[in-house]
């Protein structure tokens, strides 16, 4: 798998912003075949940073209903990294 198809889009809330202000914790939704070792890999080589740590889970899809049509959103995989504390991501910085 190319590194840079394991990283679709980092994933902001209230709780990952204070998580990383707080706790250098940045939090990205990943591609459902990724391994840890290999998140880690993409965020070293796109951002240039040091991973510490990576966490992930797998979050499920959620039932929606359209009318009389039933079905489900894609489930979803999302990693947490935590850098090195003299690294950051500028990609969040503005946000």
């Amino acid at each position: 798998m190319n590194l840079r198809d394991v990283i679709i889009e980092p994933h902001i809330s209230e709780k990952t912003m204070m998580d990383m202000e707080e706790n250098n914790w940045y939090t990205f939704k990943v591609a459902l075949n990724s391994n840890k070792s290999q998140i880690k890999d993409a965020v070293e080589d796109i951002f240039d940073v040091t991973v510490k740590k990576v966490t992930t889970c797998r979050m499920p899809g959620k039932k929606r209903r359209l009318r009389y049509n039933e079905g489900t959103t894609a489930e979803w995989k999302k990693a947490r990294v935590k850098l090195s504390e003299d690294d950051n991501i500028e990609i969040f910085e503005g946000v």
